[in-house]
């Protein structure tokens, strides 16, 4: 029987915790689907070797951020698949899934392989999306970029490692341990209060925009993604597709309460707010002394004299599911 489904999961992913015995059941059931696990990033190479030769018609990733991340930065820099490699689809799994999300997965991810292994045996090319990439480089010279689809920098970038560091060891739900994430701080950006038990004050940054210049500062939220939505289920008016989207909001109440706004009411438009900037290019630079990134759930730090740099990367088919 032709393998219609090539799913790579992450064992060590929060949600496989518990979901992964219900997911390994199903594939036991359904000959088509070919099933890898990896313990870790540096297995998904040998993995990817695997599954192009039994030439999946979908390849499903089952994992965090982090594992689609490393997925595709395997897919982008690896050729396993020559130029016929197959699209991607992301199972709901991991603590934010925003990728997953932007395509249109969520729920159980069970129920999401069965609705993916419908779709592969019979008319994919009705739920193919192209998604442009980003591709990070650390400093000039680096060849082999990391490739992501969502970045968050600065203040925000702060608050995720506080999140995953602080809170999430609690043990609470995800939606608590992020309701307290951003009661914590929206109190310090308001009432100006530092404390070890609150997030860090934003470092300084400088962030060049091909074309357009350079805007610097200390800033509550720095993003720059391929994604439709951005945060909280919002997206960005563009000017055309296929370029990064970068969305920046001063350290300051008055501009992190009218980006908050724009956000929520999807107003967010290139120039209409003094304190949020939204930009689109095809490359962008940051600079900072040791000011932390996230590239979908991986931490990289811009340091003086090695900045980071990000680029469109060849754009990848992806599977999208009915939201």
């Amino acid at each position: 029987m032709a393998v219609r489904i090539a799913l790579l999961s992450n064992p060590k992913s929060t949600g496989n915790l518990s979901k992964l015995p219900r997911i390994r059941a199903f594939c036991a059931e359904h000959p088509d689907i070919f099933h890898y696990e990896v313990e870790q990033a540096s297995q998904i190479g040998e993995a990817m070797k695997t599954i192009a030769r039994v030439r999946p018609c979908l390849l499903v990733i089952n994992g965090g951020d982090g594992t689609v991340q490393a997925a595709l930065t395997e897919l982008h820099n690896g050729g396993h698949f020559g130029t016929d490699v197959p699209p991607v689809a992301v199972l709901p799994n991991g603590k934010t899934n925003l990728i997953a999300l932007d395509l249109g997965a969520h729920g159980d991810p069970v129920v999401a392989l069965g609705r993916l292994l419908e779709i592969a045996r019979n008319d994919l090319a009705g739920h193919v999306v192209a998604r442009e990439l980003i591709a990070l480089r650390c400093g000039t010279g680096e060849q082999r970029p990391v490739i992501g689809m969502f970045l968050g920098g600065a203040g925000l970038a702060d608050t995720m490692l506080y999140c995953r560091n602080r809170i999430y060891p609690l043990g609470l739900p995800n939606g608590i341990s992020h309701g307290i994430t951003a009661a914590a701080v929206i109190f310090r950006a308001l009432f100006g209060l530092k404390a070890g038990f609150l997030p860090p004050e934003p470092s300084p940054l400088q962030v060049s925009v091909s074309r357009d210049g350079k805007i610097s500062g200390r800033f509550a939220l720095l993003a720059v993604t391929t994604l439709e939505k951005l945060l909280l289920g919002t997206g960005m008016r563009t000017e055309g597709a296929g370029r990064l989207k970068l969305l920046a909001i001063e350290q300051r109440p008055a501009s992190m309460l009218r980006g908050i706004f724009a956000m929520l009411s999807s107003t967010l438009v290139k120039g209409k707010l003094r304190g949020v900037h939204v930009e689109q290019a095809d490359e962008i630079q940051i600079d900072g002394d040791r000011s932390s990134v996230i590239l979908d759930g991986e931490t990289f730090e811009a340091r003086t004299g090695r900045p980071i740099h990000l680029s469109r990367a060849q754009p990848l088919s992806f599977v999208r599911l009915a939201a």
